[in-house]
């Protein structure tokens, strides 16, 4: 079979792999999205894919979502969940997964061999990708309630509100992708790369 054509294939494989952990939710009050594994798949199909192929499956589950296929957390899905205030993440989770890929880089056979270095590596592409989610948040959390709030009032909002609460989460979420990418990695190179 082609490379290219595989590799197709395996992009939006990994796009429907996203897709379907939208079931995948626990509610928090006040939060509309609540505790979602989204981030964390977006992340790791982007180090498993690496580099710009990574971007690719997090970017198709994307549009699918805003063209209004219900592929968000909760049902979610239409143009309408770019513009309320958690429409950041989405933008968040196609930039973690570009930021994630890009650090990550092309995986490798080689890779059977864990190596300190590849580990310090593949951790810091994670946590970056991690904590990239949240950067286009905090300007539509600042555009939604800087007249309210006051910038100084949004930003401290974003903290407390949006980002503090996951910050465990995510770190749990950033373990597990990167122990999951320590054993998968090789395999996706094998059938896609080498």
């Amino acid at each position: 079979m082609n490379k290219n054509a595989l590799r197709s294939a395996i992009v939006a494989f990994f796009a429907a792999i996203i897709c379907a952990t939208s079931f995948f939710r626990v509610p928090v009050p006040g939060i509309q999205s609540g505790i979602v594994i989204q981030n964390a798949m977006c992340v790791l199909t982007a180090v498993l894919l690496g580099g710009i192929w990574g971007v690719l499956p997090t970017a198709l589950f994307v549009v699918v979502g805003v063209l209004g296929l219900p592929v968000f957390a909760g049902g979610q899905g239409g143009f309408q969940v770019l513009t309320n205030i958690n429409g950041g993440f989405r933008l968040g989770w196609v930039l973690a997964a570009l930021v994630a890929g890009l650090i990550a880089g092309r995986p490798s056979v080689e890779e059977k061999h864990i190596v300190p270095l590849f580990v310090i590596r593949l951790s810091v592409a994670v946590l970056v990708g991690m904590i990239a989610v949240y950067f286009p948040e905090v300007f539509y959390v600042i555009a939604f309630k800087k007249a309210e709030l006051g910038t100084g009032g949004a930003i401290k909002l974003f903290v407390t509100a949006f980002f503090a609460p996951f910050l465990l989460v995510d770190f749990i979420k950033a373990v597990v992708v990167v122990l999951l990418s320590l054993k998968i990695r090789p395999v996706v190179a094998q059938y896609l790369y080498d």
